[in-house]
C-alpha cells in the first residue's frame, strides 16, 4: 500500500513532520522509521493526521488523556517518540512493519488502566499505538453476540447493550472507563463473574495484528493463540484491534445492596460468616467486601468499615429470602435493597447512581491519584486471629487509603477447567483480594512511603493466601513480582511472576509465544519469554 506522489499538500504536512521529528530525535532512523509509517499506510487516511511527536502541540494532552495512574506523570517517566492514534487498521500494521524494521518498541494502549503503565511506559525506546478512536461496537441481539474494537471501554459495551435489549448483558468489570483491548485479554472479571465466569470466557472470536503485521482472526490464528489471548495477555502476542463477544441473559429486574458495617456493630463476626458463605451463595448472587479505615464515633477515633456490595440476579423478595436462609448474620432488610434493571447496576457499582445512562460513555475518571495495587487469592478464610494485625495496618496510612477489595469466586467459576483458558483460579480459590493505597500528594517520598506501606501489607498477608505459587491476577499487574529487563526476556526471571499469575498454563503460554513471536518483537516488563530464553537458561 503506497500514496500518490499527486498530493502535494500532504506530502508538505509529512516534510514538516519529518522534520520536527529529525530535529527531535537527531537520528536518521527515526526519519526513516516515519517515511517506512507513510509507505506502508493506507492511503484514505493520511497517516499524518494520526501521529504525534514531541514536538506537536497536541503530544501532552494526546498522551496524558488515558493516563491513569499519576505516578507516571512525572518529568522523569520515559515518554514515547511517536504516538500513532490509528483511525484504520493499517495504521496499526504500519507501526508493527516499521517499529520492528527499525528496532523500535510498541506499546498498545486501550484504556490506559495497566496498574503499572506498561501500556504507555517503557524503559526502552518506544512508541504508543493509542486506540481511543477504534471503538466502535455493533451488537447483534439476534443471535446474542458483539464485535467490539479495543479502543473502546466497559461502560461503552454496557451502554450499546442497554441501548439494544433489556435482556442481555456482559460479564466484565465495574470501571466503565477501562479500555476492553486489556481487559478481555487478562481475564476480566465483575459482579457475573459467579454466574457466567470471566469476560474472556465469553469470547467467541478476535481479530489482531501479529509480529508481522497481518491481520489474522480465530481461524487464521488457530486455536493455541486464541486461547493465549483470553487471559495471557494480548500485549506479548498482538495488538488485538476487534473482540467478538458472548452476550448473557439477565433478568428484567435485578436487586443491589450497598450495606457498611464497623466493628462496633459486628463487623469481624459478619466478616467472618461472610467467609464462610459468600463463594456458597447461589450463584445468583455476588456480594463482595470492601475493608477500610474510617473515623470512629467520636474525634481522632479510629475503627474499620466493612462495605458490602452486591447484585443480584432477581427482585428484592428473592434476595430478602435467600439472604435470611443463607447469610441472616447480615442483617440486610427491605429499604437497603434497591430493584433496578442491570444497566442501572452497572452505574450503581461505577458510582454513578441516579445519573444518566450516558455517563457511561465518559472516557475520562471523574477524578485521578497516585495508586499502588497487589493481588491474593485464598484458599481458605482469613482467620479471625489475623484480623487484628490488618487492622493496624490500616491505622498507619498518612494522608492517603488503604483498602482491600474480597471478592467471592465459586458457582460458574468452579466449573470452568483451570486450563480452559490461561487464567487459571478456578475451583479451590474461594476469593480474590485486590490491595490499594491511593493518594493524592506529588513527591517521590511521599510514593515512597505508601508502596511501602502495600508491601507491607502484602508481607503480612502470605500466611493467610495462597502458595505454591501465590497467586496474582494479571489484570491487577504488579512489578513486585519480577520483571523483564533492558529489552531481554529471561525465562527463570519470567517463571518467577508468570507462575503467579498462569500457574502451570504459562508454559503453554511460552509454546505458543515461541511460535507466533520467535523473535520477541512484543515485548514489555512482565511479557511472556519465548522457548530460546528457556533452553539459553538449560545451557
Amino acid at each position: 500500500m503506497g500514496f500518490s506522489s499527486s498530493s502535494p499538500t500532504y506530502l508538505l504536512v509529512f516534510t514538516l513532520l519529518l522534520s520536527s521529528f529529525s530535529w527531535a530525535a537527531s537520528s536518521s532512523v527515526h526519519e526513516n522509521f516515519l517515511q517506512c509509517l507513510y509507505l506502508n499506510s493506507n492511503y484514505s487516511t493520511p497517516i499524518t493526521k494520526v501521529l504525534y511527536t514531541p514536538q506537536n502541540s497536541s503530544y501532552s494532552s494526546v498522551l496524558d488523556f488515558s493516563v491513569q495512574n499519576l505516578r507516571f506523570t512525572t518529568s522523569s517517566t520515559p515518554k514515547p517518540q511517536v504516538i500513532v492514534t490509528p483511525l484504520h487498521v493499517s495504521h496499526i500494521q504500519a507501526a508493527v512493519i516499521c517499529s520492528k524494521k527499525y528496532g523500535l518498541q510498541i506499546r498498545a494502549r486501550s484504556g490506559g488502566h495497566d496498574y503499572e503503565g506498561l501500556s504507555y511506559v517503557s524503559e526502552v525506546p518506544f512508541i504508543i499505538v493509542d486506540l481511543v478512536e477504534l471503538r466502535s461496537i455493533n451488537v447483534d441481539v439476534g443471535d446474542g453476540s458483539a464485535w467490539v474494537e479495543a479502543g473502546a471501554t466497559l461502560g461503552e459495551v454496557y451502554y450499546n447493550i442497554a441501548n439494544k435489549t433489556a435482556t442481555y448483558g456482559f460479564p466484565a468489570g465495574t470501571c466503565p472507563t477501562v479500555g476492553v483491548g486489556g481487559h478481555l485479554s487478562g481475564g476480566g472479571y465483575g459482579t457475573l463473574l459467579r454466574k457466567y465466569g470471566l469476560a474472556a470466557d465469553n469470547i467467541i472470536d478476535a481479530y489482531m495484528v501479529d509480529s508481522n503485521g497481518r491481520l489474522i482472526n480465530r481461524e487464521s490464528m488457530g486455536e493455541d493463540l486464541f486461547w493465549a489471548i483470553r487471559g495471557g495477555g494480548a500485549a506479548s502476542f498482538g495488538i488485538i484491534t476487534a473482540w467478538k463477544i458472548k452476550l448473557v441473559h439477565v433478568p428484567s429486574t435485578v436487586t443491589v445492596f450497598r450495606v457498611t458495617r464497623t466493628l462496633k456493630e459486628d463487623g469481624e463476626k459478619i466478616l467472618l460468616n461472610w467467609q464462610q458463605v459468600a463463594d456458597k451463595l447461589h450463584e445468583d448472587l455476588f456480594i463482595r467486601v470492601i475493608l477500610q479505615a474510617a473515623n470512629g464515633s467520636q474525634d481522632g477515633d479510629k475503627t474499620i468499615s466493612f462495605t458490602y456490595e452486591s447484585l443480584f440476579l432477581g427482585n428484592a423478595s428473592g434476595l430478602l429470602s435467600l439472604m435470611n436462609e443463607s447469610f441472616p448474620e447480615m442483617g440486610l432488610a427491605a429499604e437497603d435493597c434497591n430493584e433496578t434493571s442491570w444497566i442501572e447496576s452497572a452505574l450503581f457499582f461505577a458510582g454513578f447512581s441516579g445519573q444518566p445512562l450516558d455517563v457511561l460513555l465518559n472516557r475520562s475518571q471523574p477524578s485521578k491519584n497516585y495508586f499502588k495495587n497487589k493481588s491474593d487469592f485464598l484458599k481458605e478464610p482469613i482467620p479471625e486471629t489475623a484480623l487484628q494485625g490488618i487492622w493496624n495496618l490500616f491505622y498507619q496510612v498518612k494522608n492517603g487509603t488503604g483498602m482491600m477489595i474480597i471478592s467471592p469466586y465459586g458457582g460458574r467459576m468452579n466449573d470452568i477447567p483451570e486450563t480452559e483458558t490461561p487464567f487459571p483460579h478456578r475451583k479451590g480459590s474461594l476469593y480474590s483480594i485486590q490491595y490499594e493505597v491511593s493518594w493524592m500528594e506529588e513527591g517521590e517520598e511521599v510514593s515512597k512511603r505508601h508502596i511501602e506501606w502495600a508491601r507491607k501489607l502484602y508481607k503480612y498477608m502470605a500466611p493467610y493466601v495462597s502458595k505454591f505459587p501465590r497467586a496474582a491476577y494479571l489484570n491487577y499487574r504488579d512489578l513486585d513480582l519480577g520483571r523483564n529487563k533492558n529489552g531481554n526476556t529471561s525465562y527463570a526471571q519470567a517463571s518467577i511472576w508468570g507462575f503467579k499469575y498462569f500457574k502451570n498454563n504459562f508454559n503453554r503460554l511460552v509454546r505458543v509465544k515461541t511460535k507466533v513471536d520467535p523473535s520477541n518483537f512484543f515485548w514489555n516488563e512482565q511479557s511472556i519469554p519465548t522457548l530460546s530464553s528457556w533452553q539459553e537458561n538449560l545451557n
